[in-house]
């Protein structure tokens, strides 16, 4: 029990949001390169290195220089076993980000210090703050010219409603950017030359009150303005409460430079002090502790064709409680079946590795031959628990979608059917009308383009889409209503999703009030949990 306590304890599993090109990828890369698990951080985009980051594993991805999907990333540094969850910052596939926060126990919140705060930041944010996630705030690129801290930090407080506490203090920004004041210590960091922060650097250590040193260092303006600003903060400022950071009252802030690495292993360091590890979850049957010595998890993430040469599906799982055994047979809640989980893998983006055991707080994958759905509860027959369901959103632009090539059938249909299981796009058809033209369903339009790619590259279908009119959907919770018979306005539709659940899809809001008011006793919801 010993062991399993602290193994336990030595996990933190924390995604990284942002908006895009906030350089949240670039922070993943260098995290990793500080933790060992990559000897040399590849570029996100550019032209000066044919790299590519770790965690954009997806051939689009490469040739957009954007994250598509969200990656897991398991690696150790320090006596800690880390699992990151890098997720999309374009706002067209913000539900696959929202499906990742369920499995964190924290979040990383990046935010570019020239451009402040942005849209997707305040969504992201929200959805943290309902869930009471931890936030810890990186403000990134100070290797550019950047907004003043004191604005940055207010503009966090005003707009999110929460307390601030800077843990460290930036020295300048753009070309005059000399490092940071750590708080903790009273002591100055300065960050040596590096190319592009490819691998990585050390920081020399100034004390506050060697002016001399100090002055050599960063010139007398730029100290006598650090000082100032050191008084200022431990004034004025919050104090730091570890239990108002826990509970995402207050966010403590670092300040660095992820494509220089300046900053990037101290806020890793202190991060990794602060934040907690596996958090108890809740459960129809209660509060689960993760610290029990029966297994649990939940699905939050399937990913077909990972492995081109396999052409398998990947269902990631978040462990709950308890500890995880390659080969013990487990209990799938919702299909009712033991099952015996033959290859459980350790992630790393695409890369994947065959682990023997895993614990409350790790992700792993496991093959899924069609049987998981995003949701699903897996755990030890003896102690069963069923999760919360994770909410599946409307989507908001709907197209057509058919096959160029008509003796493609098959192919057209395992295609569409497998991305509809990962939950991302969803998938409609008429009900009785097949699989000759389907409906999809997108939160961005982006994701139509992902979806024509993945097709083409993984099903080897082109496939040709026209839009369609409709804005918002519904799904019905009647279960004994004829839905054939529905009276329905002329841009409305009843279709069905993968699973077979009815839905009516409808051109405006005037549509959705014209259907309830005509088919009495119809019962309409906004989103369902899987």
């Amino acid at each position: 029990m010993a062991d399993l306590r602290q193994e336990i304890c030595r996990r933190r599993t924390f995604a990284i949001i942002s908006h895009p090109d906030a350089g949240k990828t670039t922070l993943t890369e260098k995290l990793l390169l500080y933790g060992g698990a990559i000897q040399l951080a590849g570029a996100v985009k550019g032209k000066a290195s044919a790299r590519h980051a770790v965690s954009d594993w997806m051939e689009l991805e490469k040739q957009r220089g954007i994250s598509i999907t969200s990656s897991v990333m398991q690696f150790e540094y320090d006596g800690y076993c880390i699992n990151i969850l890098d997720t999309p910052g374009h706002q067209d596939f913000s539900e696959d980000t929202y499906r990742t926060l369920m499995a964190a126990d924290s979040a990383v919140m990046v935010i570019d210090a020239a451009k402040g705060i942005e849209p997707q930041t305040r969504k992201l944010f929200k959805v943290c703050a309902m869930r009471h996630i931890p936030i810890f705030t990186f403000i990134n690129k100070l290797d550019r010219d950047a907004r003043s801290p004191y604005e940055l930090t207010e503009q966090l407080e005003t707009e999110f409603g929460i307390g601030t506490y800077p843990m460290n203090w930036p020295i300048g920004s753009g070309k005059d950017f000399k490092g940071v004041y750590d708080r903790a210590t009273g002591k100055i960091l300065s960050f040596g030359e590096a190319h592009r922060g490819t691998s990585r650097i050390q920081a020399t250590e100034y004390a506050l009150d060697d002016t001399q040193a100090l002055d050599e260092l960063i010139g007398p303006t730029l100290r006598q303005t650090l000082e100032t600003d050191v008084e200022l903060l431990d004034g004025a400022g919050y104090d730091f409460d570890l239990e108002q950071v826990r509970q995402g009252q207050l966010s403590p802030v670092f300040f660095g430079s992820a494509l220089t690495n300046f900053g990037v292993e101290p806020f890793l360091k202190s991060f990794l002090e602060i934040t907690t590890p596996p958090l108890p979850r809740k459960a129809a049957e209660g509060v689960v502790d993760p610290f029990e010595d029966s297994f649990s998890a939940f699905v939050f993430k399937i990913q077909a064709n990972m492995n081109k040469a396999h052409r398998d599906r990947i269902a990631f799982m978040r462990i709950c409680s308890g500890k995880f055994e390659r080969d013990r047979e487990y209990y799938h809640v919702q299909g009712g079946k033991t099952l015996r989980l033959a290859q459980p893998q350790q992630m790393m983006a695409e890369s994947r590795q065959v682990i023997d055991e895993a614990y409350a707080g790790d992700i792993i994958g496991v093959f899924d031959p069609g049987l998981f759905a995003i949701g699903d509860t897996v755990c030890t027959k003896a102690h069963k628990v069923t999760y919360e369901g994770i909410p599946t959103f409307a989507p908001e632009i709907f197209a057509a979608v058919e096959r160029v090539d008509t003796m493609k059938r098959k192919q057209f249909e395992k295609g569409m059917t497998e991305i509809a299981q990962e939950g991302a796009i969803q998938i409609f058809h008429i009900p009785g009308g097949g699989l000759e033209e389907v409906i999809v369903g997108v939160v961005g339009i982006l994701q139509l383009e992902v979806l024509e790619y993945r097709l083409k590259s993984e099903y080897g279908v082109d496939v040709r889409r026209r839009s369609l009119p409709y804005q918002f959907v519904r799904w019905v919770e009647n279960k004994d209503m004829d839905l054939s018979r529905l009276n329905l306005g002329t841009d409305s539709r009843w279709v069905q999703d993968f699973k077979g659940n009815d839905l009516l899809v409808f051109g405006g809001q005037w549509a959705i009030r014209w259907a309830e008011e005509k088919n009495p006793g119809l019962i309409l919801r906004e989103f369902k949990e899987n």
